[in-house]
C-alpha cells in the first residue's frame, strides 16, 4: 500500500510537529507548480545530517516528465544525492547542477531549501526539468519566469493558500501574469488565442484588466484581497465555457539582521497569475452525460413499476387458482419477479451503476418472511454482520435471484416438519473474489442428492445464474442442515462499467 506523506515524516524523528505541518503544506503546492515551472518537483525531508527521505514528488502534465516513476519513500545518502545533502547540510541552494539520466538527455536542477522553526534547514526542494525543457523556459518572458521564481519561492514559505484545490493545469490551458495595477504582463500565445476567439484581436500585453468584459477583473480583486487561490467558470460569447484559475504573486524583502535570511519582512502582492482553458466540450460531455444518466434511471423506473404490476397480476391468479401447486409455483414465480425489481428500485434512486448487494439481500430477507413464511412458522432469516458490498447492476441482479431462490428453497424444503428454525446469509468480500453463504439448520439434503442431478426448478435456476452469469461457482453441503456456498470473481463482465468496493 503507498505510504501517506504523513506516513513518510513518521520515519523522520528530528522534525517537529510545525515543521511536518508546513511539509505537507508545501507538498499540497508541488503539483501546480510543476506545471507552471515545466519541472518535476521532489521534496527530501532532512533525516539526520547525511539521509534524507524523498516524501513528496510532483511530475508536470504539459511536459513528459523526468522520473516516470513514483519515487516517494526513498531514502538518500551524499553517495546517491550529493546535491541534496550538501543543500540541507549548508542551508542554501544548489543551482544549476547538471546529471545525465539513463537513456535520456541532460537534465538541469535546482535545489532550495525548506526552513523550519528557527530557520534550520528541514527539506530540500528539487526543481529538475530536461535539458530541452529548461532551455525553452529560460528563453520566455523574463515577466513569466520572475512569477515562476515568486511561485517556487512562495512555495518554499507554504504561502500558495487553497493552490491544492485548482483542477489541474492542461497542456491547453493559456497563462496570463497581471501586475499590482491590474495591467497584463505577460501573455502565453495559447492564452492569446483564447481571447482571440473572445473577440479581442489585439495584444494583451499592457492591457487593463477593466477594457476585458471578462470575468478576469472581479477575480484579481477577490485574489488580491484575500491573498488565496480561485478557480471559476464564466460563460462567455458563442456560449463557450472558459475556465479560469488565480494565483496571487507574493514578494518579501529580506529582513534584519542579514546573517538571518530566514526572517521576511513585509510581505506584499505584487500581481496575479492566471491560466485561462476552454471547458466547453468539457460540460458539453458532462451535460450529455448527466441526461442520458436521467434517462437510465427512468427506464429502471419504469422497468421496476412493471415488474411490480406483472407480480400484481400473478397474485390475483393465485387468489383465483384452486390448485395448491400452481399457487405455489405463482408466489415462487411473484418473488423471483420482486427480487429483479429490488435491484431495479436501487438503480432508479441512484445515479451510480453499482449496487449495495447488502442493502438488497435485506430487502430480499424481509419479502422472503412476508410471501413465503407462513404465520404458524417461527423461523429466523438473519443477514450476518460485514462490511457493503457494491457489485455492478449486470451481477448484482444475479445476486438477488441467486439469494432469492436459496432462501426459497431453505424454507420450503428444510423445514416441511419443523416449525422453527434460523437460516443466514454471509456476504463476504474477498479482495478479488465474492462468496455468498447461506446456511439452514433444517433437514438437510437427501442422502443421494447430486447438485448436478437436481430436478428442483430453483436450484436449476442458480446453477444458471452461477455459471453463466456469475461465472462462479455453488457447492452444497449437508450437516446440521444446509449450507449453500457461492463463489465468483469480481471481474467486469462484457459491456459492465468499471466500478469498484467503495462504491
Amino acid at each position: 500500500m503507498q505510504q501517506t506523506i504523513r506516513d513518510l515524516l513518521s520515519q523522520c524523528p528530528g522534525l517537529l510537529q510545525e515543521d511536518k505541518d508546513k511539509l505537507e503544506g508545501v507538498a499540497r503546492g508541488m503539483p501546480f507548480v510543476a506545471d507552471i515551472s515545466r519541472s518535476d518537483l521532489l521534496l527530501y525531508a532532512r533525516c539526520g545530517e547525511q539521509e534524507a527521505l524523498l516524501i513528496a514528488q510532483a511530475r508536470p502534465h504539459s511536459i513528459m516528465p523526468v522520473h516516470a516513476d513514483d519515487l516517494c519513500g526513498t531514502r538518500v545518502s551524499a553517495r546517491e544525492e550529493a546535491e541534496v545533502i550538501r543543500a540541507l547540510q549548508r542551508g542554501h541552494r544548489v543551482k544549476g547542477s547538471r546529471r545525465s539520466r539513463a537513456g535520456g538527455a541532460p537534465a538541469i536542477r535546482e535545489i532550495s531549501v525548506v526552513r523550519g522553526a528557527g530557520g534550520k534547514a528541514i527539506a530540500a526542494l528539487n526543481v529538475e526539468a530536461n535539458l530541452i525543457a529548461y532551455v525553452r523556459q529560460k528563453s520566455r518572458s523574463k515577466v513569466f519566469q520572475r512569477a515562476v521564481r515568486l511561485l517556487q519561492a512562495m512555495l518554499l514559505l507554504g504561502e500558495l493558500e487553497a493552490v491544492d484545490t485548482l483542477s489541474p493545469f492542461r497542456e491547453h490551458d493559456g497563462v496570463l501574469v497581471v501586475d499590482s495595477r491590474r495591467v497584463t504582463r505577460y501573455a502565453s500565445g495559447i492564452a492569446t488565442e483564447h481571447y482571440r476567439r473572445l473577440g479581442y484581436l489585439d495584444s494583451l500585453v499592457g492591457r487593463h484588466l477593466s477594457t476585458l468584459d471578462t470575468g478576469d477583473y472581479a477575480l484579481f480583486r477577490d485574489v488580491y484581497r484575500d491573498l488565496s487561490c480561485y478557480e471559476r467558470e464564466y460563460e462567455e460569447r458563442q456560449q463557450r465555457v472558459w475556465s479560469r484559475k488565480a494565483v496571487p504573486l507574493i514578494a518579501r524583502s529580506w529582513g534584519e539582521p542579514r546573517w538571518r535570511p530566514w526572517e521576511w519582512l513585509h510581505r506584499r502582492p505584487v500581481g496575479v497569475l492566471f491560466t485561462i482553458h476552454d471547458a466547453t466540450e468539457e460540460r458539453h460531455k458532462e451535460r450529455e452525460l448527466k441526461v442520458k444518466s436521467a434517462m437510465i434511471q427512468e427506464i429502471h423506473h419504469r422497468v421496476k413499476n412493471n415488474l411490480q404490476t406483472v407480480a400484481a397480476v400473478l397474485r390475483m391468479q393465485i387468489r383465483r387458482s384452486g390448485n395448491p401447486e400452481v399457487k405455489q409455483i405463482l408466489r415462487d414465480s411473484i418473488n423471483r419477479i420482486l427480487s429483479m425489481a429490488v435491484v431495479h428500485e436501487y438503480l432508479s434512486s441512484d445515479e451510480g451503476t453499482t449496487i449495495n448487494i447488502r442493502e438488497v439481500t435485506q430487502r430480499i430477507i424481509q419479502q422472503t418472511k412476508q410471501a413465503i413464511l407462513s404465520p404458524e412458522k417461527r423461523i429466523r432469516i438473519l443477514l450476518e454482520d460485514g462490511h457493503n458490498l457494491y457489485l455492478p447492476a449486470r451481477q448484482a441482479t444475479a445476486c438477488a435471484l441467486v439469494i432469492n431462490e436459496l432462501l426459497q428453497n431453505a424454507v420450503e424444503h428444510g423445514y416441511e416438519e419443523r416449525n422453527v428454525g434460523t437460516i443466514s446469509v454471509e456476504l463476504a468480500d474477498e479482495g478479488d473474489q465474492v462468496r455468498i453463504v447461506i446456511r439452514d439448520d433444517g433437514e438437510g439434503l437427501p442422502p443421494d442428492f447430486e447438485i448436478g442431478q437436481t430436478t428442483s426448478l430453483g436450484l436449476q435456476i442458480v446453477q444458471t445464474l452461477v455459471q453463466d452469469d456469475l461465472q462462479g461457482s455453488l457447492e452444497m453441503e449437508s450437516g446440521e442442515g444446509v449450507q449453500a456456498t457461492v463463489r465468483f470473481s469480481k471481474k467486469i463482465l462484457e459491456g459492465e462499467e468499471h466500478w469498484n468496493g467503495q462504491g
